[in-house]
């Protein structure tokens, strides 16, 4: 075989090196994005603050109860387990 044949590609390498300065840079454009937000909208922010606390009861509660199904079925469960 020649050399050729028996190396490994070198892209697989790059996209990796390409995907982590990604990471990086919208890393640091968030930090960037969250400093100003808090730094000149800080009145806004706290303004709205308790309201997104409210605001997250109910969501918190839609999506805490996806995995258990409807509410009454678990009474239905245990109960046709007891007539078997």
């Amino acid at each position: 075989m020649t050399e050729n044949a028996t190396r490994k590609p070198a892209a697989p390498l790059q996209h990796v090196h390409h995907q982590r300065r990604l990471n990086w840079g919208w890393w640091i454009f968030a930090a960037a994005a969250l400093f100003y937000l808090l730094s000149e909208h800080q009145a806004h922010f706290f303004g709205v603050l308790p309201w997104l606390i409210l605001l997250a009861c109910p969501l918190m509660h839609l999506f805490m109860h996806h995995g258990h199904g409807e509410h009454g079925q678990h009474a239905k469960d245990s109960s046709a387990k007891d007539e078997k």
